[in-house]
């Protein structure tokens, strides 16, 4: 019998049974520290992409000064959300969860400081830099070489602590969600190194040491594993530890989870090319990308079955529980944006989607959708545990719910209108086999219409996050309980 659905199993997700010698002292004084940052650098990230929202409908928004041009703070903006605002919020969820599944506290209390306060430095300089228009260019890696070195390190020490953590274990068994963050820090060190790998020639500019085509494939294979390994495995980690905790009932097939996993990891790192298709790049790696990109979405309907599935007797929770909300529609976001990235790597939808914002509906489906509701749901779950308290309001996390998921609805839908149109708009022929929209402008005013709409359905998932921050700030300096009120297995620090 699976070790994680025994009903001997002291938890949904905790593995074989042990009888401990004594209480684990945990150390949720990191994870508290991490949830803060996530709050604060999302409202900070999310902020930023409103105002970018803003001036794409509004040009003059840019106020005429270079710092707050486009080409400038949309970089800002996907690194705040991808890496500080997902990224303390992974490492939150991790140091969480881990020593809670491994029933040791963290290795080390000083790399674990070192990782905090090293990434959040990592973070400052990166809102420093970009602004001014120090980049190397690369989606998702445009930091300077002083900052990729800065990344190394502190990766590295939050690696030595991860293992660290592993070897001095108190239980045999690691549950898959250890195995999906393990891939995250594997994969993302190698990511980081090769594609970064760069010959300085001053103090704020380099050169990456490959060339021409041999340079775009090495960049999307970092840029589409980044997606991977960052923005979905260690999700998915969190999905299989705080799902089933909330739910209170075991994952719905160990053996599936386990297959899923690697399955995913297999796949996914072939996929990278789908990014290059009608490029330079050799037809038969082209080829290769789009295979392995549709295959994937076996594995990963696999995965949000498995966790949907896992709710099995306990829909009802769902009318009240605001982490099973976010959950669940995380997931059921993860299906979709899992089945429309296959199809657009497929050569005749790519045609057709490539350089439109059907690209940018994808990718906000993935991160707002997928990632942020998830980490939400995470939150919410843990906040009232790492500091002993009750959540502040339900109601309250109910609202940031429906203003979320309607703010993504709202701005999917406008730019999925807004990239068919544009896609249209770019191959349609008149009676003479000419363009018949030959200036790009045509396309700009047709699509501000749905920039706006665009603009305001983001500007509904920052007004959740803000009430999330408010919540959890509240909660946090709210009376103490023995127990958070509602969640009684919730007992901080000692939680088995």
């Amino acid at each position: 019998m699976d070790p994680a659905t025994s009903p001997s199993s002291p938890s949904p997700v905790a593995g074989p049974a042990i009888t401990p010698t004594s209480p684990v002292n945990y150390d949720d004084e990191s994870v508290k520290k991490f949830i803060i940052a996530t709050l604060v650098w999302g409202i900070v990230g999310m902020l930023v992409g409103v105002w970018l929202a803003l001036e794409l409908a509004w040009w003059p928004a840019n106020l005429g000064t270079p710092y707050l041009s486009f080409g400038r703070l949309r970089p800002l903006h996907t690194n705040a959300v991808i890496f500080a605002f997902t990224g303390n919020a992974l490492f939150a969820g991790i140091y969480y969860s881990m020593q809670r599944l491994l029933k040791t506290r963290m290795w080390s209390d000083k790399l674990s400081a070192f990782h905090f306060w090293g990434w959040q430095a990592i973070i400052v300089s990166a809102a420093v830099t970009l602004p001014m228009g120090m980049t190397e260019g690369k989606e998702y890696a445009e930091l300077i070489w002083p900052i990729d070195l800065a990344i190394a390190v502190v990766w590295l020490a939050f690696a030595a602590n991860f293992f660290g953590t592993i070897a001095i274990r108190k239980v045999q068994h690691l549950y898959v969600a250890i195995w999906f963050y393990m891939s995250m820090v594997i994969t993302i060190t190698v990511l980081h190194v090769v594609n970064n790998l760069a010959m300085p020639a001053t103090f704020t500019r380099s050169y990456p040491i490959y060339a021409g085509m041999t340079d775009a494939l090495v960049q999307w294979w970092y840029g589409h594993n980044a997606v991977g390994f960052l923005l979905t495995t260690p999700i998915l980690g969190l999905m299989y530890y705080f799902l089933p905790k909330a739910a209170n009932k075991p994952v719905y097939s160990y053996r599936l989870s386990i297959i899923h996993f690697w399955a995913l990891v297999f796949m996914y790192i072939w996929a990278g090319p789908h990014h290059l298709l009608y490029s330079a790049l050799p037809d038969w790696a082209q080829t290769l990308g789009m295979v392995f990109s549709v295959a994937l979405i076996a594995p990963s309907w696999g995965g949000m079955l498995n966790g949907l599935l896992t709710l099995r007797g306990a829909w009802d929770k769902l009318r009240t529980d605001p982490v099973l909300k976010f959950f669940v529609s995380g997931i059921t976001f993860y299906g979709m944006s899992t089945f429309e990235g296959p199809m657009m790597s497929i050569r005749g939808v790519n045609a057709l989607s490539h350089f439109t914002d059907w690209t940018i509906a994808h990718v906000h489906a993935g991160a707002l959708g997928w990632v942020g509701m998830s980490i939400f749901g995470m939150l919410y779950y843990t906040v009232p545990r790492v500091w002993n308290r009750p959540l502040h309001s339900v109601s309250m996390a109910t609202t940031h719910f429906w203003l979320a998921s309607t703010g993504i609805v709202l701005y999917i839908v406008a730019m999925w209108s807004a990239g068919v149109t544009q896609g249209l708009m770019w191959r349609a022929l008149d009676a003479n086999g000419l363009l018949q929209y030959p200036n790009f402008i045509d396309t700009v005013t047709t699509l501000n219409p749905f920039y706006w709409i665009r603009l305001v359905g983001g500007s509904m998932y920052l007004v959740g996050t803000i009430l999330c921050a408010w919540n959890v700030f509240r909660t946090a300096t709210g009376p103490s309980l023995s127990s958070p009120a509602g969640h009684p297995a919730a007992t901080p620090h000692l939680e088995a």
